[in-house]
This record gives C-alpha cells, structure tokens and sequence, in this order.
C-alpha cells in the first residue's frame, strides 16, 4: 500500500515550466524504476491482459493478494519463502498494478477483481487454494469467497477493509480523483515528485509503528509505484473500493469457507475494532487473531504471519 497526496490544484494553475520539470522527473524516474526493479516471475494471460505472479514451494496452495498501491513484493521479502518450505505459494501483482495489465475501462470494483483472481486460478490450475488477502486485497478475497466459494479452501485476512470505514485514513486524500483526465494530468506530472519529497511521511503513516523495512524498496516492491500508471491504477482502485462494500456486508452470514483475520493492534490504516472486531462480533463464525504491530503485517511480522497462515492451511 502506498500514498501520493498532492494538490491537485497545482497541476492545473502550477506555471508551465514547473509542469515541464516534473514532467521530466517522472519520466526519468519511471524509467530508473523499471529498470531497478523488472518482473521477478512468471505471466498468465486473463481478461485484463498479462498478468504477473511468482511461483514457489509445493504442497497445499497458498494464494496471496496484495493491498492497495502495493505488488507482490509484498509478500516476497521473506512471508512467500517461509511458507514455500512445505506449501506451494503463488503470489500475484492484481491487474493494473506492479507488472500486471489493465485497460483503463476496466471495472476496478473488488467484485469485479475477485472474478479477475478467479480466471487466474482457473488458468493456473489450482486445486482450492487458501487465499491471503492483505488489506484492500483482503475486500477482494472477500468477494472471492462469496461469488466463487467451489474455487477456493477458505480466506486467511491480513488487515483486511471488511466495511465501509467511519473515518477514511488521510493518508488516501491525495487519491480522490474522479475525473480520468485529472487522473492522467496527475500522474504524468506532480504525483511522482510529490511522492518522493514525502516519502519518509508516507512511510510513517503506512507502517506506523512499525519501522520500513530496509529491503522494501526492491524487494517490498516499493519503488514500483513511481510511475505514472501505478498512481492511476490507484487511485482508479481507492474511487471503486467502496463499490462492493454493501455486497460484501450482506453476504459474511452466508459465507461457506472458513474465514479468520489477523490485525495489528496499532494499525494506523485500517481500526482492527471496527474491521475485526466488530466484524467478528456479528459473525461469530469468522475467527480474529491479534498481534501489537500496524498495518503492513506481510512486510514487519513475517514469523507471526507465516504462523497463522500455517495453522489456517496446515501442510
């Protein structure tokens, strides 16, 4: 998950060299991006378009979704290599983020991306795997479960958006661009450079209290959202997020897949009260675990994380 807050009224009144600098910029920096960090897997072709995923291990399938702005360096920095020693673990870059395709009409609803994880099962032949849906990955796991359960053993969350949250974190306010225009204006000129001048910020709000990983970069992934179409694709993801709330809330009683989350106690993105608890308070059926950290469990709890995958899909 990342941040790009910025003034959108900047793009439109800022004098024409500044846009022609940051312009600059963002090329420049796409470009490095790229080739500091390239695809580190395989592609598998679906309705959006190519769409990237690593492989590894054998054993029972783990099928791992990542965040909002995220990739699936998320999970490659230690959680996807621990669980491959006796689990085999595919972990995907959703469409339209990291190295995946997706064309600009495509609906970004997390309805509409579980029907996209359920082509890549179907294309990669899993045989019912346990999904682990991070954050925003953990609304589309969700929406997985309830209009595919046949496909799928059952959902292990981290930090997942259950509901719609009663005070949006500031951090996404940089992402409210409803315009597809503004969206391209944005992107190919001042989100990038903001993005770098407030990186340390971001970070802070993002993994608070837990520190950045020295690695996050290259192998968490980070650096790939500077780039124009990761700020887009993110932003389109935020604006559609709350499109399948409402389907989601009415669907946790009839869930036939066993559920069971994991928050951190100091999640400064998503309240574990309001997305675990009381979730859970409601359907008693769907199982909580805590742990004291924040929201970027995949990245800061790798031992913890793996544990509770482990005992939710046992090898």
């Amino acid at each position: 998950m990342t941040l790009i807050p910025l003034l959108v009224g900047a793009a439109v009144a800022a004098p024409v060299g500044w846009l022609g600098w940051n312009t600059y910029i963002t090329q420049k920096t796409a470009a490095s991006v790229a080739r500091a960090a390239p695809p580190r897997g395989r592609f598998v072709q679906i309705s959006t378009g190519k769409l990237h995923y690593i492989d590894k291990g054998e054993g029972p399938v783990v099928l791992m979704i990542h965040g909002l702005g995220a990739n699936l360096g998320n999970f490659d920095t230690g959680l996807a290599d621990d669980l491959a020693r006796d689990h085999r673990v595919i972990a995907i870059d959703r469409p339209g983020m990291g190295w995946s395709d997706r064309p600009e009409d495509t609906d970004a609803s997390p309805r509409a991306q579980a029907a996209q994880v359920a082509e890549v099962i179907d294309a990669l032949k899993l045989d019912k795997p346990l999904v682990v849906g991070h954050s925003l990955g953990g609304a589309i796991s969700i929406c997985l479960a309830l209009d595919f359960p046949d496909k799928i053993r059952g959902l292990a969350l981290l930090a997942p958006l259950t509901m719609p949250p009663t005070a949006p974190a500031e951090v996404f306010d940089g992402l409210k661009l409803p315009s597809r225009l503004m969206r391209r204006v944005v992107s190919e000129t001042v989100a990038i450079p903001t993005s770098m001048r407030m990186a340390e910020q971001n970070m802070q709000a993002i993994f608070g209290p837990d520190p950045v990983p020295a690695d996050y970069a290259i192998a968490g992934g980070g650096l790939l959202s500077l780039r124009p179409e990761s700020f887009r694709n993110t932003a389109r993801d935020y604006l559609a997020s709350g499109g399948s709330l409402g389907f989601m809330l009415k669907g946790y009683a009839g869930l036939k897949v066993p559920v069971e989350i994991l928050y951190g106690k100091q999640d400064q993105v998503l309240d574990y009260r309001e997305h675990g608890e009381a979730l859970v308070a409601k359907h008693p059926q769907i199982k909580l675990h805590l742990v004291d950290g924040g929201h970027m469990l995949p990245l800061t709890h790798i031992a913890e994380t793996a544990a509770y995958i482990r005992q939710a899909c046992p090898a």
